[in-house]
């Protein structure tokens, strides 16, 4: 039996700081880890944000209101024109989390096979049916949802005939490992009749590994050159190191699953079993 491989995305977000070759070395990272897609997210700050909130005071290296900081981490056409090339050469997929109509319809330019509905958004049911008029297959993260929430998510979906899967997801950063509630996925299966996913923000990889022997679909981690860099999701993200060891320790828990062969003898074993019961036969005249 050929399972389907778990689709491993690697989220840089806003990790790039507002830095396209960042963004480009991350993107390099993804691909000789092993990951299948790169993701970001997008957004028309003056739609997503009050201008209160904006004007207000904020240090950061872009400047000394909110505003500047919101800025200095938005990437716009010139950027993603550079990634949408980059990816295209190394052979990898990527796509952005819209965290707003104007942002989604940026996005409908580059023609990315998948959409992402981030965890802030899944309340939004107008954006909700605009990504799902796309009809692209389509990740739904569940943090910060009650079951009405997600309920409303999977009904526009179904209605516009839109591909979806869940993603289990707690959204906070980084998350304890006692927040994980991996059994939710499970839960999400059974209730949806849907594949499910797993959206990581907690530190190290014992979750994720967990979470790749539920039967999940995908697995979403943010990544970063630095945890030590600026940004509110570098804590929660992993470096190089952990990049390649969770692609090669969630493509052996898949190999390590198989299938249920219960009552056959593994090839491999006969010649130890003749080996180890060869007394029971000489006593009992076993064949």
């Amino acid at each position: 039996m050929n399972k389907k491989k778990i689709f491993l995305i690697a989220e840089i977000g806003i990790n790039h700081n507002g830095d396209l070759n960042i963004a480009k070395n991350l993107i390099k990272e993804s691909k000789s880890s092993g990951f299948d897609a790169v993701k970001f997210q997008k957004r028309d700050i003056e739609k997503v944000y009050e201008k209160d909130l904006l004007d207000s005071f904020r240090e950061s290296p872009w400047g000394k209101t909110q505003r500047d900081q919101k800025k200095g981490l938005e990437f716009d056409s010139k950027e993603y024109d550079e990634i949408n090339k980059y990816c295209a050469n190394l052979k990898i997929d990527w796509f952005a989390s819209p965290w707003d109509l104007n942002s989604l319809v940026f996005l409908d330019r580059y023609k990315c096979k998948f959409n992402k509905v981030a965890s802030a958004m899944i309340v939004d049911s107008e954006l909700l049916l605009e990504i799902a008029k796309r009809r692209k297959h389509t990740f739904i993260s569940t943090g910060m949802s009650k079951i009405e929430h997600i309920d409303n998510a999977v009904d526009i979906f179904k209605k516009e005939k839109c591909s979806f899967e869940l993603m289990h997801c707690v959204s906070t950063y980084p998350m304890k490992i006692e927040d994980a509630n991996l059994v939710t996925i499970k839960f999400l299966k059974d209730k949806y009749k849907c594949n499910v996913g797993y959206s990581g923000h907690e530190i190290g990889l014992a979750v994720s590994y967990a979470a790749a022997g539920q039967g999940i679909t995908s697995l979403e981690r943010h990544i970063t050159l630095d945890r030590a860099m600026y940004g509110s999701d570098q804590a929660a993200s992993l470096e190089k190191s952990g990049m390649y060891e969770l692609v090669k320790n969630v493509r052996a828990i898949e190999k390590s699953i198989g299938e249920n062969k219960l009552g056959q003898i593994h090839p491999d074993e006969i010649k130890i079993s003749d080996k180890l019961r060869a007394h029971i036969k000489r006593y009992q005249g076993l064949k």
